[in-house]
């Protein structure tokens, strides 16, 4: 049974036909035991990449490939990864669907045009990092303030390679959660040393990162 359903599968067509500039390479990382989301995954990326030529999609074992899976640091399925011209730190850590499904299509959008949506402030300041910045947050398919805050960790993420941006199911990845006490949702991690709740806009977001990089 499809995931997608006719109306929303018509909706990315168009949307893809119009907006993708190049082309994204999605790649994917199961396993083939102890991963409840890993087939559920499977089909989802294979769904949304035959809704565009410009989308190339490839699966890989996390255990058979483990060079691989070193390589981009990949410890846990199901992860996805949003590749353009350059390896970008995009990535998902679980399912991204409800409300984190729209978050996918438009990363999918901004590293099809090698470019995000950050304010030209904001990417001037990003693109002079040169020390390695690690966002994880933390969410719930069912939260609503949740995709703006993965949608800006992804952008920082898209404008400067130093960056990796993790989206986190929080309730696929429940040691992990408890290891960052995540309590309620977006909780986001910089770098293991800066820690905050809730759909902070842009400029604090910016500050936060900022700050981590002086610890």
């Amino acid at each position: 049974m499809p995931l997608l359903s006719k109306e929303d599968r018509e909706f990315i067509e168009k949307k893809f036909e119009k907006e993708l500039e190049n082309d994204v390479r999605v790649v994917l990382f199961t396993k083939k035991r102890d991963c409840e989301f890993c087939e559920t995954a499977e089909q989802l990326i294979e769904e949304v990449s035959s809704t565009s030529t410009r989308i190339k999609s490839e699966v890989h074992d996390i255990d058979e490939e483990s060079g691989l899976a070193s390589r981009w640091r990949i410890d846990k399925v199901p992860a996805t990864l949003l590749f353009g011209e350059k390896e970008y730190g995009v990535r998902f850590f679980g399912l991204p669907s409800g409300y984190e499904f729209s978050t996918f299509i438009e990363d999918i959008v901004d590293v099809s045009r090698r470019s995000s949506r950050l304010s030209p402030r904001t990417k001037e300041i990003v693109k002079k990092i040169d020390k390695p910045v690690h966002i994880q947050v933390f969410v719930t398919p069912s939260c609503p303030y949740c995709p703006r805050v993965v949608r800006l960790a992804h952008q920082f993420a898209i404008e400067n390679t130093m960056i990796t941006g993790d989206m986190i199911e929080a309730l696929e990845f429940q040691e992990l959660s408890n290891r960052y006490n995540v309590l309620a949702v977006p909780k986001t991690v910089i770098n293991d040393e800066i820690f905050f709740e809730g759909a902070v806009p842009e400029p604090l977001f910016l500050q936060q990162v900022l700050k981590a990089l002086q610890l």
